[in-house]
């Protein structure tokens, strides 16, 4: 057997599978943030760094004044119910919860009536990018990718503005689920639903392999070592299912890995105090993380599953009775689809108790994660009342009370620190620590811009690139010179978008 090379420590059978992928609503979830920018009512200090090349990219810092107004209190004088369009990614389980809320907010006063509208996150980004102002909504769900992309179409009123506006508290919120959508010196979207990747993983293979259910691995080294230990006791086929979709496997992963390593994943401090001009992905970290996830799958201790494409083909094959993986990286926000599924009996040889969680691995078991999810942004209609309204929805949806229920029910982390001090999440933690990992996995990422994730235009798109070099990895592809076509493909993006948004 290979010896596979460690990365620096800095750095069912068929029938059930069907049955698995026609409840694949219960776990698709959107997945897939450093200083603290709150007070986005003031322009902070300019920053110009130098890029790689002896290059000085524009910085990204902006003047409020030259932003929309955020006219909160329209909503005060004006008379009859405002009626607004909500667009979002949600699907099964969180389209329901989310359904939920807004039906309370609807019956709970006479001023707003919010009309929710439902498709996936890509469907969303599309829909919201090609209509025309008219067409667009009055508050719109966005991924944690969007960010640079939406704030250069202009078409949104900084959620900063509308903080600054009312006197909107924000001292609950996790300040680095604030900071992942704050750039420019601005906070444009308001942190809404908030994940990230996890280890999920079978107790009972755990048990079956000697290993401890209750310990999972914490470092890349441990992983393997832990695959290695299940495998050879014949206690699953694999230790770990990997995957390559963009927005899991084949880009997210990598972003979360690179961070863990202390790491940037493109140049102008990710791209947070100058716009992005290429992406480092390909240098000597990049390159000794892929080359670590080949060997695991060349080794026979790890097992692509492709591109994710039910977004739980990964879960799935935990849950296989052929040749099933021990462990799987997924986003949190699936856990408690995951435990629904698990708890209907459609997979009789793993109960609910069986499923284990535990932080996502890392270089040298380095803690933390970057923000995923998605966030909220009010859209710029032009009618004060309208957007007044549009907050006004907003702010309900991350009020404490409700935020509590939204945690409780689908396994988003809340995006402030009082929702855990009330019901039903309180109640819920105190009965199922798994759903606390992922809140505290983002608690443990340390202070700085490494851990607030890239801020670039075409970041959609560059996940995409690196999705499709990953997969060729994964198949047997040499890793440097795989990484570096895509990091060319990736800067030409990002020269491109550039060249027309700057």
């Amino acid at each position: 057997m290979r010896t596979a090379r460690t990365p620096h420590a800095s750095r069912a059978a068929r029938s059930r599978r069907v049955a698995l992928l026609a409840a694949a609503g219960l776990l698709v979830a959107a997945c897939s943030g450093g200083g603290d920018i709150t007070d986005s009512g003031e322009e902070p200090a300019t920053t110009v760094s130098t890029v790689p090349g002896d290059t000085v990219a524009p910085t990204t810092t902006v003047a409020p004044d030259l932003l929309p107004d955020c006219p909160t209190d329209a909503l005060a004088s004006a008379t009859g119910t405002t009626e607004i369009m909500f667009w979002h990614g949600m699907s099964s389980t969180l389209a329901e919860e989310l359904q939920r809320l807004a039906d309370v907010y609807n019956s709970s006063q006479s001023k707003v009536h919010v009309t929710l509208v439902g498709e996936s996150y890509e469907l969303t980004i599309d829909n919201y990018l090609q209509a025309d102002p008219a067409n667009k909504p009055d508050l719109v769900q966005l991924p944690e990718y969007m960010v640079q992309a939406v704030v250069d179409t202009e078409s949104t009123v900084p959620v900063g503005k509308c903080i600054e506006a009312s006197g909107f508290d924000t001292s609950a919120f996790l300040p680095t689920a604030l900071t992942a959508y704050s750039t420019q010196g601005m906070q444009w979207g308001m942190p809404f639903n908030v994940s990230n990747p996890v280890l999920y993983y079978n107790k009972k293979a755990f048990v079956a392999a000697g290993l401890d259910p209750n310990k999972p691995p914490q470092s890349l080294e441990e992983l393997r070592e832990f695959s290695q230990q299940i495998v050879d006791s014949g206690a699953a086929t694999y230790g770990l299912a990997l995957d390559s979709g963009f927005d899991s496997g084949g880009g997210w992963y990598v972003e979360q890995w690179v961070a863990k390593a202390e790491e940037y994943y493109v140049d102008g401090d990710n791209g947070r105090t100058n716009r992005a001009t290429q992406v480092l992905y390909n240098n000597d970290t990049g390159v000794e993380l892929l080359t670590y996830m080949q060997d695991m799958i060349n080794d026979g201790l790890a097992v692509s599953v492709g591109d994710n494409a039910t977004g739980t083909d990964d879960l799935v094959k935990i849950a296989d009775e052929q040749q099933p993986a021990a462990m799987a990286i997924h986003t949190s926000a699936a856990l408690g689809g995951a435990l629904d599924l698990l708890a209907s009996g459609i997979f009789p040889q793993l109960s609910v108790d069986d499923l284990g969680i535990g932080p996502m691995p890392g270089p040298g078991g380095q803690p933390g994660a970057l923000i995923g999810g998605a966030s909220l942004w009010p859209v710029n209609s032009e009618d004060p009342v309208r957007i007044a309204a549009a907050w006004d929805f907003l702010t309900y949806l991350v009020g404490a009370q409700q935020q509590s229920e939204w945690a409780a029910t689908t396994g988003y982390i809340p995006v402030r620190t009082d929702a855990l001090e009330l019901d039903p999440y309180k109640t819920t933690l105190a009965t199922d620590p798994r759903f606390s990992v992922a809140y505290e996995q983002l608690l443990a990422s340390p202070d700085a811009l490494t851990s607030a994730g890239p801020v670039v235009g075409p970041l959609r798109e560059m996940r995409s690139v690196l999705a499709a070099a990953i997969s060729a990895i994964f198949a047997g592809a040499d890793v440097k010179t795989t990484l570096d076509a895509a990091a060319e493909q990736a800067n030409n993006l990002i020269a491109d978008y550039n060249a027309r948004n700057t």
